[in-house]
């Protein structure tokens, strides 16, 4: 596991996150180019220029404040130029994010304006107009860390984990039991499960089943390309493992 340090900015590598306090950072990937990848991080001037170096930066600044000397992001700490290296992380994904110290939430972009009173709830309005909520990658983001700070796009804080709870279990219909507590995810269902990532989206079609393994403790190879199908060999390992009828719901 790739960590930054958080006053050199650079990269360490370690053999596995448990026992390195640091945090971690939940987002939405802007365009290919205003992402700093992990080799951006070895030239220093080059990754200073993208725009995704500010959230990479400010991440580190908010980690360093709580006394954490590492902070993981997903953009810059994966080699994805390796396929056994990106197989490894996003199997390890839900792992790596409720090992976190904290998780910190940028909502930086918005999918829409806030429609204001459609929900009657003025914050679930405003919190429901961001892209974060709407994607795949993002639901395991919100289950597995403990502790979550909310930021806008200005950094400003919005709230935690535990202060905006039912405001995220109404938006995202999770149960609050496992908003409150990861460990509760095992009593849910399996169709309960598939339904709080029915609407949401991911760029590749393989990755709205390869986004779900850590929610089903289910671990299996990657590969792209091969479609929808790696929703059928998500849906067989879940088979394989459990009696539960509500998996052929989906």
């Amino acid at each position: 596991m790739w960590l930054i340090n958080t006053s050199t900015l650079s990269l360490e590598l370690f053999a596995r996150s448990e026992g390195v306090p640091y945090a971690i950072l939940s987002h939405t990937w802007g365009g290919d180019d205003e992402e700093v990848t992990f080799q951006d991080m070895d030239d220093i001037e080059h990754r200073e220029i993208k725009a995704g170096w500010a959230k990479i930066k400010k991440t580190c600044q908010l980690a360093n404040n709580m006394g954490l000397d590492y902070a993981w992001v997903d953009t810059c700490c994966i080699d994805k130029t390796s396929s056994a290296e990106l197989s490894e992380a996003i199997n390890s994904m839900f792992s790596w994010y409720r090992d976190s110290k904290i998780c910190f939430v940028y909502l930086c972009t918005r999918k829409h304006e806030p429609q204001l009173h459609t929900s009657g709830n003025l914050l679930d309005d405003e919190l429901a107009s961001y892209k974060w909520f709407q994607r795949g990658w993002t639901l395991q983001e919100l289950i597995a860390p403990s502790h979550m700070s909310f930021f806008n796009e200005d950094w400003e804080i919005l709230g935690t984990k535990e202060s905006l709870r039912d405001h995220l279990a109404r938006i995202t219909g999770i149960d609050t039991v496992v908003l409150k507590s990861v460990e509760t995810l095992q009593n849910i269902n399996i169709g309960k499960r598939f339904s709080w990532a029915a609407k949401r989206e991911t760029k590749r079609v393989e990755d709205i089943a390869y986004c779900l393994l850590g929610i089903f403790g289910i671990n299996m190879p990657l590969l792209y390309g091969e479609g929808s199908r790696a929703f059928i060999r998500l849906q067989e390992e879940i088979a394989r493992s459990t009696n539960d009828l509500t998996l052929f719901a989906w």
